[in-house]
């Protein structure tokens, strides 16, 4: 059985992830799209911060969102799994969320700090990974989707800095 995700499906977990005071930068394609790009994503993206109280923070979210894996939807991510800083992809009832400890080469979100932008969505402000950094975590990446997003994301930040 397939989950409908909507926009409102992402704000809820981006909702939960603010009321508890989650570490996190929304990566990948909410953020291109947040920020202007006409892609089609179907799961939203965070890099979040690997410490001891963000992880238990995040593991209440889940919770509350029914985390379990995509591929073992009879298996939840635990506390250690958060912790050990890898990949998560996890289908919650608000719809799909990869959990991510790193991006790229092993940037981690202390890697990015100086990399994020806070924008508004709805009543909430949430961090974003900056348009030119995404172009080159996607370029880095080299697949042939990443490099097809490079571009509408290089025609987007064209079109900022020429209506600047």
């Amino acid at each position: 059985m397939r989950t409908k995700v909507t926009t409102q499906s992402f704000r809820r977990i981006l909702e939960l992830l603010e009321q508890h005071h989650v570490e996190y930068v929304v990566v990948g394609g909410v953020a291109a799209v947040l920020q202007g790009a006409p892609v089609t994503t179907f799961d939203i993206d965070a890099l979040f911060k690997v410490d001891h109280a963000n992880v238990d923070r995040l593991a209440q979210v889940l919770t509350i969102l029914n985390a379990r894996y995509r591929e073992h939807r009879d298996l939840r991510p635990t506390v250690r799994d958060l912790a050990a800083g890898g990949h998560l992809l996890l289908m919650t009832d608000s719809g799909p969320f990869d959990v991510l400890g790193f991006i790229g080469d092993g940037r981690r979100y202390e890697d990015v700090a100086d990399s994020v932008r806070r924008m508004p969505v709805g009543d909430l402000t949430i961090q974003v990974l900056s348009i030119e950094t995404l172009i080159a975590e996607k370029k880095a990446l080299g697949r042939d989707k990443d490099l097809a997003t490079v571009r509408l994301l290089e025609a987007v930040l064209s079109r900022q800095r020429d209506s600047g």
